[in-house]
């Protein structure tokens, strides 16, 4: 198999680890090679951040150069925009519509660019766009979000969902396993 590469983009306190965990255990459990790598800049300050997945039969960098991406999940909308150029023609985009004010547009030297789900189609992009965040809170919390999001992202990977639910057993503490079972559903739904 030819190697795959998702980027998963957000700012910091997304929960972009947990998600990436996730997706790499469901993607060693179909036996693939896989390379995770971390990329951030402020996270703890609301930053962005962005992690590497690769995988295939053999990978040797979990680097994701820009036209590259099979495809780009993205926890906030304008780091999805941020991040269109890093996806490959024919590439999915899967984002939040969640809207969270970079320090540019909180400090008002900028404003947050309106309509950009359709700025990101009219862009060329195969886009899912769901509200993570309400879903989240369906579940019963809006921390998970990015659960939410895996949710979407199985809907179009062709995994056994047995090999997600495994995984989240693995990745998420006792205590929150199922409120995150409910929010992935609710994603996979969407």
């Amino acid at each position: 198999m030819e190697t795959k590469s998702i980027m998963i983009v957000g700012v910091g306190g997304q929960g972009s680890l947990l998600a990436s965990r996730l997706l790499g255990n469901v993607l060693l459990a179909q036996g693939y090679d896989v390379k995770v790598s971390e990329v951030h800049g402020m996270s703890q300050r609301g930053g962005s951040v962005v992690t590497y997945v690769k995988y295939g039969d053999k990978v040797y960098s979990p680097v994701i150069e820009k036209g590259e991406a099979d495809a780009v999940i993205s926890f906030e909308l304008l780091e999805a925009a941020r991040c269109l150029p890093y996806l490959k023609k024919g590439g999915k985009l899967i984002t939040s519509t969640q809207q969270i004010d970079p320090m540019p547009v909180i400090t008002g030297a900028a404003e947050y660019p309106e309509n950009l789900v359709e700025k990101l189609k009219n862009a060329g992009a195969d886009i899912t766009a769901v509200n993570a965040l309400e879903l989240a809170e369906q579940a019963g919390t809006a921390k998970a979000s990015n659960v939410v999001l895996m949710g979407v992202l199985a809907s179009k990977m062709n995994y056994p969902d047995e090999l997600w639910q495994k995984a989240l057993e693995q990745c998420v503490p006792p205590k929150f396993l199922e409120l995150n079972k409910k929010a992935f559903e609710l994603g996979k739904n969407a």
